[in-house]
């Protein structure tokens, strides 16, 4: 039996708040009519679509224009994040190795398509995943992404680990068990819970077994 696990990215394997902060502003800063971003702020937005972000920084201008903004933002973040890695969360590494002869593993972003390639290759820890999937390489939402990884890898049990309620909300439209990362952005709630990520292999034999 194919048994996976698949992740959110931001707020569960690692935190990027500040250097895309630091790429956003960057950008925003050439523009007079932008407020900058604030870490806060940052975190609030974590784990929507690019579409979504730019709407809740820049609800005064048309779509068409605060889009060309968010995107240049993105590009110019993707720069810093390629040059420093962002921060990633204690004991990662070492947990996932821990339990890949038993479970295989998967991540699913809502980020825009080459997010979650960085993170495999400035992180180090992409040999640990079978495949992954984004939003804006999709054009799907993050539950149906869910799904889609779990077909086309044809897992007999997986479950979605995530630290936001969409991440909650995503799990129930894949119809796939949820793990709260309660140490990520977000607040929410479930049945299975890490307190930290080296929790992981205790919870999972509670979901799979």
């Amino acid at each position: 039996m194919k048994k996976g696990i698949i992740f959110d990215l931001d707020g569960t394997l690692w935190d990027t708040v500040n250097l895309t902060v630091k790429g956003w502003n960057e950008v925003l800063s050439k523009y007079d009519f932008c407020k900058l971003l604030t870490r806060p702020l940052m975190e609030s937005y974590m784990g929507k679509t690019l579409e979504q972000i730019a709407e809740l920084h820049m609800p005064d201008l048309d779509y068409d224009t605060r889009m060309k903004i968010a995107k240049e933002c993105d590009k110019n973040s993707y720069k810093v994040l390629n040059s420093s890695c962002g921060e990633i969360y204690p004991k990662v590494e070492e947990t996932l190795n821990s339990m890949k002869d038993e479970y295989s593993f998967y991540c699913v972003s809502n980020s825009e398509n080459g997010y979650v390639q960085i993170f495999m290759e400035v992180s180090h820890l992409g040999y640990l995943f079978e495949d992954f999937e984004m939003a804006g390489r999709t054009g799907k939402c993050k539950g149906e992404n869910i799904k889609m990884v779990a077909e086309r890898n044809n897992l007999d049990m997986a479950c979605y680990v995530g630290d936001t309620v969409m991440d909650k909300e995503a799990s129930v439209i894949a119809n796939v068990p949820f793990i709260y990362a309660k140490y990520g952005f977000g607040d929410t709630d479930s049945e299975f819970v890490l307190e930290q990520f080296s929790d992981l292999p205790k919870v999972a034999k509670e979901i799979f077994k």
